[in-house]
């Protein structure tokens, strides 16, 4: 059994779409294989990533078939080949040719109906618009990208996604032994990242830690006083009541003794 690494269908493409991803966006607008390598890629790998495309269209074309419809060239996943670098002579023997005044340096096209592409990261130009795929390359390349990464604004729609793989990717390879020097700088290039991670996240939780004891005290406050409320309305309820009825006892009292001087003098009343 042979697998791909990426199978890609985009369900829908929303006008941000490649603002929001770049080239990688544009290169996800239709289906998709990718095929990313973290060296760079030789003559037999790309064979292979060949071979599995055409049995992919067969598998996709006989799926069609016993569904009673039709999958037409444009329906068919593209494939795009991620190396960090190629040399010109391993391009020139597959006869991929760059289309510049569409597409982007780095980015080398085989015949049409190959339907296959090879993306030499190294090659993209240093702008926001490949950062998504030169974080994908090696070295130097791939730790600007780590850097520009750490300086997009906090808002930023996939910042804390990309910090959140990159993290991960830190501790995966802590835990591997006898790690290459590559391997070992990379490490060195996500340790800043983690530590202001650790920070943001410290001085989030002193932030959430005083935003709850101070809603905690509101809380408490307003419970209080509504206690305390409740206490002193029964207080001077009771106070009130006393009154009432002391004020209706002495009225009560002289209107007895009215009436007793009027029965004294007049008789019955």
């Amino acid at each position: 059994m042979r697998e791909v690494d990426v199978y890609f269908t985009p369900t829908s493409v929303s006008s941000d779409y490649q603002t929001t991803l770049g080239l990688l966006g544009r290169l996800a607008t239709k289906p998709a294989v990718f095929e990313p390598f973290r060296n760079a890629v030789t003559p037999s790998q790309i064979r292979s990533c060949l071979s599995k495309l055409f049995d992919l269209h067969s598998e996709l074309e006989r799926r069609a078939r016993r569904e009673n419809t039709s999958i037409n060239d444009s329906e068919l996943p593209q494939l795009w080949i991620l190396t960090p670098t190629a040399s010109s002579r391993l391009l020139a023997g597959f006869r991929a040719i760059n289309d510049e005044p569409n597409w982007l340096e780095g980015i080398y096209f085989m015949g049409e109906s190959f339907k296959t592409a090879i993306v030499v990261i190294h090659q993209l130009p240093r702008t926001p618009e490949t950062l998504w795929l030169r974080l994908l390359g090696k070295g130097r390349v791939q730790q600007q990208a780590i850097e520009e990464i750490s300086a997009l604004p906090e808002n930023h729609p996939l910042r804390q996604s990309a910090l959140d793989l990159l993290y991960n990717l830190q501790m995966n390879l802590q835990t591997h032994q006898n790690l290459g020097k590559q391997e070992r700088e990379l490490i060195m290039a996500l340790a800043p990242l983690f530590r202001q991670q650790l920070d943001a996240e410290r001085q989030r939780g002193i932030e959430q830690g005083i935003q709850q004891g101070m809603q905690r005290g509101i809380e408490q406050g307003i419970q209080q006083g509504i206690e305390q409320g409740i206490q002193q309305g029964i207080e001077q309820g009771i106070e009130q009541g006393i009154q009432q009825g002391i004020e209706q006892g002495i009225q009560q009292g002289q209107r007895l003794t009215i009436e007793n001087l009027l029965q004294t003098r007049l008789g019955q009343l």
